[in-house]
């Protein structure tokens, strides 16, 4: 409520559509640290839901900033803190602060990519969190580069022509010592990897599969299963690069056609009637988990 520290590190209620995983991702994600956290936030539907004025979901130390510097933010949050601690100024226990930014996909694969790339490269030590879903959601679904390719959006109407970025492989090439793909539903698999986050020594980063129920076209009470048939057909693979080395934390029972995931959302409908198209989709997801799995450890 407004004027009052909130004792949760992200208050219940916050203004997010029904059926929207983020502040379950978010609670999750920072209850993996008894740390004190400081944390940045892109604008996007994280910022917008939590920080109405005059109210303020947020119980930690956070900072809404502009869509493209979330990382650049919270290097400079970092920095300072390294500072401060140098010269012996800082209060007892704020020396042992975790650093974490949040941001959507457009505020991550887009708009603020450039300053995450240079804070990862920088090699600040800081946590970063995407929660993606697949378009510019927060201003009413408009196509961002982690759109797959065929999706319908408010700017692409007939289809997005073009794959979505491969973020992973992009962070990967960063060289940081721990990155991990992660989906709402298995939130058991998410804490492990938001820990060992938490516990990296320099940057991290998690992508969280993040569907979006009035961006997508689905049922609020549908969003787990969707994220779960994502993970069944291999669409979203859940796995980690801890030091270069790629390892699957858990795979399907049995792996489901790409078209069981597809036909759960209105921005599928149309490809559903072009056989050639879920063809190539579902080519294009064999090739990933086949390639996922060349490179993965045991």
């Amino acid at each position: 409520m407004a004027g009052k520290l909130n004792k949760q590190k992200l208050a219940k209620g916050t203004r997010t559509c029904a059926g929207c995983p983020i502040p379950v991702i978010v609670r999750q994600i920072l209850a993996q640290t008894d740390a004190p956290i400081a944390a940045s936030m892109a604008t996007g539907c994280l910022e917008v839901t939590t920080t109405i004025y005059p109210d303020n979901a947020w119980g930690i130390s956070s900072v809404h900033n502009a869509f493209e510097n979330a990382a650049t933010t919270i290097s400079g949050v970092e920095t300072a803190h390294k500072i401060l601690a140098k010269k012996g100024k800082l209060q007892s226990g704020a020396e042992k602060f975790k650093f974490v930014a949040f941001g959507g996909d457009g505020g991550t694969y887009d708009i603020g990519f450039q300053s995450l790339s240079g804070a990862v490269e920088r090699r600040h030590n800081f946590l970063y969190v995407c929660y993606d879903n697949g378009a510019y959601q927060n201003t009413g679904n408009q196509r961002s580069s982690a759109t797959p390719e065929g999706v319908k959006t408010e700017t692409t109407p007939l289809g997005k022509e073009t794959p979505r970025k491969d973020m992973m492989k992009i962070m990967a090439g960063h060289n940081m010592p721990y990155l991990a793909q992660a989906a709402v539903h298995n939130l058991s698999d998410l804490v492990v990897k938001a820990k060992k986050a938490f516990e990296t020594k320099g940057p991290s980063f998690l992508l969280v599969f993040s569907p979006c129920v009035p961006g997508w076209g689905y049922s609020p009470k549908d969003t787990i299963r969707i994220s779960e048939l994502a993970f069944e057909t291999n669409f979203w693979p859940l796995y980690e690069i801890e030091n270069g080395k790629y390892k699957i934390t858990a795979k399907p029972t049995v792996i489901k056609p790409v078209q069981e995931f597809l036909k759960t959302q209105k921005r599928f409908d149309h490809l559903l009637k072009d056989e050639q198209a879920v063809k190539e989709i579902q080519d294009n997801v064999d090739n990933g988990w086949r390639e996922l799995n060349e490179m993965s450890i045991e």
